[in-house]
């Protein structure tokens, strides 16, 4: 009896990390700048409606790539692309949500930061699920993500998630090694350090600015048009 129990914890203590938990990986769509205002500024944000919905499908096929069955969730801002929609640019909100059958991603709305926190915290029963990859496709500044930047209101935001908020998630959430990136302007300058001392996970931000006009030439994915990456 001593010997079988003895053989049971030395299969548990040797079992892999990766065997204690699954893992979710996690794409953020913010909302883009109605063009009605921006077509005026020099220059203008967000000429295309696709500016944060075609990068996330690069990261889905390249997460695929890597792991044919993986777990994706895609969270986007509803609100923006209904306002947006008004434009005439077409149905987007029935196109961004016919994307996500073509990828086995699951698709959830949602229209305020508390959502994106409590599906972040609880959407996954988190001790059994962790977070792999977390991707933020959105406007920023180095203090906070913008979810609805000059979408809502001229040049300004009614939605945003704060650094100084960030103590709101969850410690424990993230799996081992985790990778998150902020493809906004600015995260690296401040938001960053905030999100590591916050969650205990790095968090890669631009210092300078993101450039999502000349995502075409890098895979679909934005690129700096000044600075660099940081942790």
């Amino acid at each position: 009896m001593h010997r079988l129990l003895a053989l049971a914890l030395l299969v548990v203590a040797t079992a892999p990390a990766s065997a204690a938990y699954q893992k979710e990986y996690i794409v953020v769509s913010g909302g883009v700048s109605l063009y009605q205002w921006e077509k005026f500024k020099n220059p203008p944000h967000d000429r295309w409606w696709g500016n944060f919905i075609r990068p996330a499908v690069t990261r889905f096929q390249e997460i695929r790539a890597a792991d044919p069955n993986a777990r994706i969730t895609w969270l986007v801002h509803r609100p923006s692309y209904e306002r947006r929609l008004r434009q005439n640019e077409g149905p987007l909100t029935s196109w961004i949500s016919d994307i996500a059958p073509k990828y086995n991603v699951r698709l959830i709305w949602f229209s305020s930061p508390d959502q994106v926190i409590n599906y972040l915290n609880a959407g996954q029963p988190r001790s059994q699920v962790k977070i792999a990859t977390l991707d933020w496709f959105l406007h920023s500044n180095k203090a906070a993500f913008m979810f609805d930047y000059s979408n809502e209101i001229d040049s300004a935001s009614k939605s945003w998630l704060h650094e100084d908020e960030l103590g709101r998630i969850n410690r424990g959430i993230f799996a081992r090694n985790a990778v998150v990136k902020s493809w906004g302007c600015h995260t690296g300058e401040s938001m960053s350090k905030k999100w590591k001392r916050a969650t205990g996970v790095p968090m890669i931000g631009a210092v300078g600015k993101t450039d999502y006009a000349v995502m075409y030439r890098n895979n679909w994915l934005p690129a700096l048009s000044s600075g660099r990456w940081v942790r």
